[in-house]
């Protein structure tokens, strides 16, 4: 299972909360829109190039995606059982 570094940071001028999620690649990416977040990681794990050639490319890809949407998921899964209590 893919570890997960999740952090809330105020945003100026905003009253809700981002969350931040750390990639394969050990960058932070700052999530406003879960909702919009999760279709995209879905969309593009399913994306390949045609090409042969690009296997390897893919693979990384793939992996990368899966990864996002994994942890991108696990943050919705938490918040809905939290917000039912």
């Amino acid at each position: 299972m893919a570890t997960m570094k999740m952090e809330f940071i105020p945003l100026k001028n905003h009253t809700h909360k981002a969350m931040k999620v750390t990639d394969l690649n050990g960058c932070e990416i700052e999530v406003t829109n879960l909702k919009e977040a999760i279709r995209i990681a879905k969309r593009n794990t399913g994306y390949s190039h045609e090409d042969k050639s690009f296997s390897d490319f893919n693979k990384r890809q793939n992996a990368y995606w899966t990864d996002i949407y994994e942890k991108l998921t696990a943050i919705k899964k938490r918040l809905d059982e939290t917000l039912k209590f």
